[in-house]
């Protein structure tokens, strides 16, 4: 790492370190001391909520005993020991009034009604409905109570008892009574509304809401409440160890909540329940670590420009040095170290000029070694190329005389004199594409004369914008020589040889194709890369050396073959590519 790099770290690491620090024990401390107000702050507010609502039970169950104790209902009670039951009518008539006086003093009383074996009673202005006591919900609840029991709450649901169905909180209470009456109580319907009413009354604003649940049922109070989950056994669990207490909660969507909770005194098995989404909680906290991470970030960026000012200075001599080596990095031989002063640095930086100097003369040297070396590989793959077809051509010249068919050795003696002046090109390697066809031509015109009824060729039109493209020249004629001795000498049917010249996208494209027996073009493909050691067809091999080493990876060969049917080879290289001799 460089020392630049080094001070920019140091400084860096600092701001990050002592930020961090100070951000996470900020963060920590605010989470930890809201997470304890707000505890305290909902458990007073629960106890409040619990005493106002414990007050409007016990307001309830006292009018419920004044009626009992009452001289209306005591009558009725002695008509139910004597079974009495002519009297209905007037016990009826007669508690119409502690009705009325009862609902007047707690309007959160929807519906009453006395139980008894003579009969029902209940206020008249209450119209009741079709089901009998014993077929409600209210009955099924009696036969669960415990054996020995008094009082009985009863959580919300549809009022079974009276036509209007509104959602109800029941209270079920034995009569006062001289002696026990089997089979007689009093039924107290209180409206959910307003009981809910009374909850909502005592919330501030915030986050924290509120609810009631029967830890003996593990169910709600209140038919309509939603919210918390309250079917998880752990929720239950937790509010079931004391009379009051708080804790955490992650709900079965995994969503941590704060929970407080307090027993109500009218009937310890009614849990009133405060609870706020912690992260809702801790919101600020969250706004308050992204300020830590922004402040971090400009401290960070100061500390990065005070770090570059500083090393800047520090090591600016230094940093002039380095800059010129990207450069020598980038082949920029050429720059040079230049200062002032007469330091260690520039000491170095006078020997580095003196090994740019060296370099440079090594590279020159180099470079004319290379061109040289390119030039004889080329000779030396030219040559290999040349001798193949001379041997046969010269032979069928000799006996076309022979048999003194003159004007056929005239024709092939004046195309063998312009194969080699198109091939000789005065020297030069690069030729055009139209001296090319016309020598790759001429060889074919020699070859079908010598090789009679082996094949024919076909040479398509060329468009003339084409003909003056630059190509390497004797590039075309080893691979149909190479068609002719490998892939025609074998048919028992005449050979066809297809020179194609085709131009897209800047690149041009010569084809050869013959329907002769074939080659394993995926295995001469490995050779001419250089995967297989075995070299079957040096005239590929050649052709595509050369292609290699005048347009790099710019030009490729293309094999493809059909035995029997296709057989074509595609050089590609760039047009109008400029060849430097």
């Amino acid at each position: 790492m460089s020392l630049k790099r080094r001070i920019w770290v140091s400084f860096v690491l600092l701001t990050v370190v002592c930020i961090s620090v100070t951000g996470t024990y900020v963060s920590v401390f605010f989470s930890r001391e809201m997470k304890t107000q707000a505890t305290k702050t909902s458990q007073d507010t629960l106890n409040k909520t619990a005493q106002v609502f414990d007050e409007r039970l016990r307001n309830i169950v006292v009018s419920v005993s004044t009626l009992m104790m009452g001289e209306p209902f005591q009558r009725t009670m002695r008509d139910v020991q004597a079974s009495n039951s002519k009297e209905y009518y007037n016990r009826l008539s007669q508690l119409q009034t502690p009705f009325a006086q009862m609902m007047l003093a707690e309007q959160s009383i929807d519906s009453v009604l006395v139980h008894t074996s003579i009969g029902d009673f209940y206020p008249t202005e209450s119209k009741r409905s079709s089901f009998h006591i014993t077929d409600t919900f209210i009955n099924a609840m009696i036969l669960k109570a415990p054996k020995q029991w008094a009082t009985l709450w009863v959580s919300g649901h549809t009022d079974q008892l009276f036509s209007r169905g509104n959602s109800v909180i029941s209270l079920i209470i034995k009569p006062l009574y001289e002696m026990q009456l089997p089979g007689v109580y009093v039924i107290v319907n209180i409206r959910e509304d307003y009981l809910e009413e009374l909850i909502q009354a005592h919330l501030q604003e915030g986050s924290l809401r509120q609810l009631v649940v029967d830890r003996s049922t593990e169910q709600a109070v209140f038919s309509t409440e939603t919210g918390l989950p309250n079917d998880n056994k752990l929720l239950y669990e937790q509010v079931a160890l004391s009379s009051r207490g708080h804790f955490e909660y992650l709900s079965e969507s995994n969503n941590p909540f704060l929970v407080n909770y307090v027993a109500l005194g009218m009937n310890p098995d009614w849990v009133l329940i405060g609870y706020q989404s912690k992260s809702k909680l801790l919101e600020p906290v969250q706004h308050m670590r992204w300020t830590i991470l922004t402040i971090m970030g400009v401290c960070v960026v100061l500390a990065l420009v005070m770090s570059s000012m500083l090393s800047e200075l520090l090591l600016k001599p230094l940093s002039k040095l380095r800059n010129l080596m990207l450069k020598v990095e980038q082949n920029q031989l050429d720059v040079r170290f230049e200062s002032v002063f007469e330091d260690e640095i520039s000491q170095v930086g006078h020997k580095f000029n003196r090994m740019l100097g060296q370099i440079s003369e090594l590279i020159e040297e180099v470079k004319v070694s290379e061109q040289a070396k390119r030039k004889s590989e080329i000779k030396a793959l030219q040559a290999q190329i040349d001798p193949h077809f001379l041997y046969n051509t010269l032979n069928t010249i000799y006996w076309k005389s022979e048999m003194e068919e003159q004007q056929d050795v005239s024709g092939m003696i004046v195309s063998l004199s312009l194969l080699f002046r198109l091939g000789l090109n005065n020297g030069k390697e690069i030729t055009t594409l139209r001296q090319e066809l016309e020598h790759v031509a001429q060889y074919l015109k020699l070859q079908a004369m010598c090789y009679p009824d082996l094949f024919t060729y076909e040479m398509p039109t060329v468009d003339e914008e084409l003909m003056n493209i630059p190509v390497l020249k004797i590039i075309l004629q080893p691979l149909v020589e190479n068609s002719i001795l490998h892939g025609l000498q074998e048919l028992p049917h005449l050979g066809i040889i297809r020179i194609e010249v085709a131009a897209a996208e800047g690149m041009l494209m010569l084809t050869v194709t013959d329907n002769g027996s074939g080659m394993d073009a995926a295995r001469v493909e490995k050779m001419l890369n250089g995967a297989d050691t075995e070299h079957t067809s040096y005239a590929l091999s050649n052709v595509g050396a050369r292609l290699s080493l005048y347009y790099g990876y710019k030009a490729a060969m293309k094999l493809e073959s059909e035995p029997g049917v296709k057989t074509s080879v595609t050089l590609i290289m760039p047009i109008q590519e400029v060849i430097n001799e």
